[in-house]
């Protein structure tokens, strides 16, 4: 999975989870919490749908990594191509 590829998986469950954000100028450098009216809540749900939909696991002491698309990007895809890798 690219990086870009993990940048759209992130907005596709922010969009599940927050149907009502306008997701087309989120600015992939920005944290996702200055753009978006996210609480901490959706940000959970956001961890959760990774493990749930992905099988992604985000310790609670990464959730830092999870501030910016660019950062979800650097964090996760290495996770994802972990996970392809073991299929």
């Amino acid at each position: 999975m690219t990086k870009d590829e993990c940048k759209q998986v992130v907005l596709n469950i922010i969009a599940d989870i927050a149907p009502d954000e306008d997701l087309s100028n989120v600015k992939p450098d920005v944290r996702l919490r200055d753009q978006l009216q996210l609480d901490s809540m959706d940000f959970l749900d956001i961890v959760m749908e990774l493990r749930k939909r992905h099988g992604i696991e985000v310790p609670e002491a990464d959730y830092m990594q999870l501030a910016s698309l660019d950062s979800c990007a650097e964090y996760l895809t290495p996770k994802f191509n972990a996970l392809a890798g073991k299929s």
